[in-house]
């Protein structure tokens, strides 16, 4: 690159570090203050645009390509309303940790702090929401910042930065400084290796434990498939059970031997009172959030726990622990594995065989069991068809919030890391669609599928013509109980089932919205043609919205009633109203 290819307006500054920083697509939707870098968009062909609905499915759809990738996912908005839609997928992404680079339109430098149309302060706005944000006055600025953007979004626990481009810098000439040119940020350098003293530590209390456990989170998946790997050979070596957040399904087999599916609210009978129970804990990147605690003073009372994250902040923030290593989950389980093999006298997985004996016992309870039926879809058998029919195909799944999202995670059997894109610690109705379509793009070879309720596809259903637009197959396999469910579901057990707004008595039409959009509508109510209409979505070759009719007031069990601990789980024989009522104290009731 000579001095002259190095003088380039704003706008294809922007261009030209999204492509040394390897970006292939970009999720967008135009505006006034983002012309210039749209203007530069038509001019090239080496990045593909995808032109969204709504800004908020752009933030969606680039996270869906992140979580699907493992690479940075890059939306692009105007300013104002632009930005502001951006929000709610911003905060989704820095709560699961997933890395985004959101570039937005800004109006022009001597304009900001007038009120001009369609200003707003987006630097302010999205500082809780990101990692890092910056509004760019400079042009001999932008190159810099963006590079830095990028490692930002990617380096330690992954999270959204925001770089703010007003339009006159975007119309401006100013210098291209390459990546390599721009030395890593003194003020940022995350810990990657681990201390060895402490894994040492740890290495001890997992040598000695008689009911050791392994609770994994999203961070094993964030760091990549080697730590994934590591995590495996960890499994094995120690012998330990393991379970799973949430964010963390696949990074240990779902098949393999060790597994006890989900843990917290509506997790696993034998992995919550495994981790009630436990002696020893192992915490690999995960965070300690309500969801999975339970009562805080009753979790796990008499257990050593270890703690692994790459983020310091996260140790000791919600639960005290007894051994704390800072580092990159695949760094250190790398030197947890090695000293383990080292020990003269390596633990002898005998010691663990009465802890196994217990396991089989609480598994033998079958916490997930439902009562099937033959007149009505059962939602559970429903997910458990999916999966058995697309188990063996190159499958992607995302999914909605509520109900069926803990069916999905309960029934729907992950191998592989990177193949279950849901939103967990912000809970965002709306997500799986726009998720759906990023995946796809980022694979458009494979089967991708949403997981949705017949509320929660609403919230972004106009995303399908996107998917159209982009011949983005995706299949949306819609569990509609006529009802926002798990509102439903706690309005009954917690409120006296008085159902305040979570009937929805205007549904659509499901198959007539799929033909409106250009797509394939299927509609299925009888247990016995679910397999037929399953495959017909899979084999369509168009996007498809499948209308699963299923029981309307099944609810979601087991379940840890709100302020109770792991070993207080309601399960499905015991969940009448009275026995919830009962579980549930008066704190209890003002949380959903």
């Amino acid at each position: 690159m000579t001095g002259n290819d190095m003088q380039m307006t704003g706008a294809e500054i922007v261009l030209r570090a999204l492509k040394d920083n390897g970006v292939k697509h970009i999720f967008g939707y135009p505006g006034g203050a983002v012309l210039p870098i749209y203007d530069e968009i038509f001019q090239q062909e080496e990045i593909e645009h995808i032109l969204v609905r709504h800004e908020q499915g752009a933030g969606h759809a680039a996270e869906g390509y992140a979580r699907s990738t493992g690479k940075v996912g890059v939306m692009l908005v105007t300013s104002g309303p632009g930005a502001t839609n951006a929000v709610t997928p911003l905060q989704d992404a820095l709560m699961d940790s997933i890395p985004l680079v959101c570039i937005s339109g800004q109006v022009p430098t001597s304009l900001i702090g007038s009120d001009a149309f369609q200003e707003c302060d987006t630097v302010g706005i999205t500082r809780p929401c990101t990692k890092h944000n910056w509004l760019v006055k400079d042009v001999n600025e932008l190159a810099r910042t963006i590079h830095e953007a990028f490692r930002i979004a990617q380096a330690g626990r992954p999270g959204p930065v925001l770089v703010d481009v007003p339009k006159d810098v975007q119309f401006a000439t100013g210098t291209y400084v390459p990546p390599e040119a721009v030395p890593a940020g003194a003020h940022y350098q995350p810990k990657i290796q681990g201390d060895l003293t402490e894994i040492e530590k740890a290495v001890a209390l997992m040598a000695g434990a008689r009911k050791g456990i392994i609770y994994s989170g999203g961070g094993v998946v964030n760091s990549g498939p080697v730590a994934s790997k590591l995590l495996r050979e960890l499994v094995e070596l120690t012998g330990f059970p393991i379970t799973s957040t949430l964010m963390g399904l696949g990074a240990y087999p779902a098949s393999g031997p060790a597994w006890l599916g989900m843990l917290g609210m509506h997790g696993s009978y034998e992995a919550n009172m495994a981790m009630h129970d436990c002696d020893v804990m192992l915490c690999v990147g995960a965070r300690f959030d309500d969801r999975i605690t339970g009562r805080l003073n009753a979790f796990s009372p008499n257990s050593k726990k270890i703690h692994i994250d790459i983020d310091p902040s996260s140790i000791n923030k919600n639960v005290r622990v007894d051994v704390r290593v800072v580092g990159d989950t695949a760094s250190v389980l790398e030197d947890m594995l090695r000293i383990w093999r080292a020990q003269s006298k390596t633990a002898e997985k005998a010691r663990l065989n009465d802890w196994w004996v217990q396991i089989e016992k609480w598994r033998a309870r079958k916490s997930f069991a439902y009562s099937m039926s033959h007149d009505v879809i059962m939602p559970q058998y429903a997910i458990e068809r999916l999966y058995e029919l697309t188990k063996d195909r190159d499958t992607y799944i995302t999914t909605e919030v509520g109900q069926h999202q803990m069916w999905a995670a309960q029934f729907y059997k992950f191998e592989e890391p990177n193949r279950w894109m849901t939103s967990g610690g912000l809970g965002t109705m709306g997500y799986g669609l726009p998720a759906a379509l990023g995946v796809q793009i980022a694979h458009p070879n494979s089967l991708v599928i949403d997981i949705a309720g017949d509320a929660s596809i609403q919230m972004c259903i106009q995303e399908m013509s996107a998917a159209i637009q982009y011949n983005a197959p995706i299949k949306i396999f819609i569990l509609n109980n006529q009802y926002m469910g798990m509102v439903r579901q706690w309005q009954q057990l917690l409120h006296g089932n008085r159902l305040s707004n979570s009937y929805t008595e205007a549904m659509p039409d499901f198959v007539k919205l799929a033909e409106a959009y250009g797509a394939h509508g299927i509609r299925c109510e009888d247990p016995a043609k679910l397999d037929d209409a399953i495959m017909e979505m899979i084999e369509s070759k168009k996007p498809v919205l499948f209308d699963c009719r299923v029981a309307n007031l099944a609810n979601c069990f087991p379940m840890i009633p709100s302020g109770k601990a792991h070993n207080e789980m309601l399960l499905p024989d015991e969940a009448t109203d009275e026995a919830v009522a009962n579980a549930i104290d008066a704190k209890g009731r003002q949380l959903v």
